[in-house]
């Protein structure tokens, strides 16, 4: 979906590789994470990766967690339109 609105994607298998990602490559500007995940959840991530980068965009998915940390979220399941007006209006990327 991020593709066919014309955001260039690069994927991690979980958090670590995320973070070691955005360490080795300056021109990430927005993480995207589900909430849900094995080893290190999607509110970690994203407080660390803001550590490290902190004009880092972050958006938030879940279908069923609460949004905390301030980060914005949007809720599983969503379209592509849903998608692509969340990231205009949260973090203007893409």
């Amino acid at each position: 979906m991020l593709e066919e609105i014309g955001c260039k994607v690069i994927r991690a298998n979980g958090g670590a590789e995320a973070l070691d990602l955005l360490q080795h490559h300056d021109r990430i500007s927005i993480l995207i994470t589900d909430i849900n995940m094995p080893s290190m959840d999607g509110h970690e991530l994203a407080e660390r990766a803001t550590r490290l980068r902190p004009a880092l965009k972050v958006l938030q998915l879940s279908g069923r967690e609460r949004r905390r940390d301030g980060f914005p979220m949007i809720r599983k399941p969503f379209s592509e339109d849903d998608l692509y007006r969340v990231m205009q209006q949260t973090t203007g990327a893409c």
